[in-house]
Order: structure tokens, then C-alpha cells, then sequence
């Protein structure tokens, strides 16, 4: 499992026990109307409070040289996605950097075994 995958999956349990997950898992109806049922109403209102808390609590634990590479979203699940995609090419730079530089090095013979 990748770094990202694990980052998120601790968001969203988090998010989920805080009971603000609703607007990382599911995406905001239309607009509310004047025919709007009382239903649609209530749910427009509970997404919108777990979209403003959710943003809250991500701007929150996220490092602050993610935070700067992360233009303003509206929603919480654009907001995690942009961080899944930072944390996915960064541990990829990562990766590559390690590969090259692990096939790079040479055994010079002063270092025993």
C-alpha cells in the first residue's frame, strides 16, 4: 500500500468518527430550490456542514509545503484528491531519486562485511 493510500484511508476513518465524512464520500445535490423537499433540505444542510468542517480538519493536518502547492477548493473531496495526487508524485520522485542513486553507487572495497 502506498503512502497516499495509507494518508487517506486515516483521513477518512478520522473524518468518519468525527461524523464529517459525508462530504468526502458523496458529492452535494443541486442547488436548493423553492420545490426542494424538507429531505433535500436537511441533507443539503448536513453536506454542507461536513464539507466546511472536513476542509477545516484537512487544512488543519496537512503540512504547511503541501498547503502552499494546493489551490483553493470548494469541496473537501477536491481537496483531498489534490493532496492524494501531491503525496503520489512526490513518493514517485522519491522512488526514482533512491533508484538512481542506488544504481549509481559503486563498491569501493573499504567497507567490510
Amino acid at each position: 500500500m502506498r503512502k497516499c493510500d495509507t494518508w487517506s484511508e486515516q483521513v477518512k476513518f478520522h473524518l468518519g468518527v468525527l461524523g464529517f465524512d459525508l462530504a468526502v464520500l458523496e458529492d452535494n445535490f443541486a442547488a436548493i430550490t423553492n420545490s426542494s423537499s424538507e429531505e433535500e433540505m436537511l441533507y443539503h444542510k448536513q453536506w454542507e456542514r461536513s464539507n466546511r468542517l472536513s476542509l477545516i480538519f484537512l487544512r488543519m493536518i496537512v503540512a504547511n509545503n503541501i498547503k502552499t502547492t494546493i489551490s483553493q477548493t470548494g469541496t473537501a473531496k477536491e481537496y483531498l484528491m489534490f493532496v492524494e495526487e501531491y503525496l503520489h508524485f512526490a513518493n514517485k520522485s522519491l522512488n526514482d531519486a533512491l533508484l538512481a542513486q542506488l544504481t549509481t553507487i559503486k563498491y569501493d572495497g573499504s567497507r567490510g562485511m
